[in-house]
């Protein structure tokens, strides 16, 4: 079996269906299980960071990955993919520059 390469990827997600504008991302409808995914994800240096974009339509995640089939595979058990959000693009990302790392959890764990 031939494993693939790790590599950095963009991916955008967008906000929609049940999304309720008039809450605050942390009083949406199941939040705490999309918590807790992404923080694993997080844990387990899948997702490397992320957030909201400008008017928070939009979230973009940096994850290190093999391929883009795979990326789609472990969101595919996010509790909020289909309701909440949608993947609106993969790119794979040419990383030439990396400052120093922090790492966050969505429920301040």
């Amino acid at each position: 079996m031939i494993l693939g390469r790790i590599g950095t990827f963009a991916v955008t997600q967008e906000r929609f269906n049940q999304w309720d504008w008039s809450r605050d991302m942390r009083q949406q409808d199941n939040w705490e299980a999309h918590a807790a995914f992404i923080d694993e994800l997080t844990e387990q240096g899948f997702i490397v960071l992320g957030g909201p974009l400008g008017d928070a339509r939009r979230v973009l995640l940096i994850v290190e990955a093999d391929d883009e089939p795979s990326i789609r595979e472990r969101f595919a058990a996010d509790p909020w993919i289909g309701t909440h959000l949608r993947i609106e693009r993969i790119e794979p990302w040419n990383v030439l520059i990396r400052g120093r790392r922090e790492s966050g959890h969505l429920n301040g764990r």
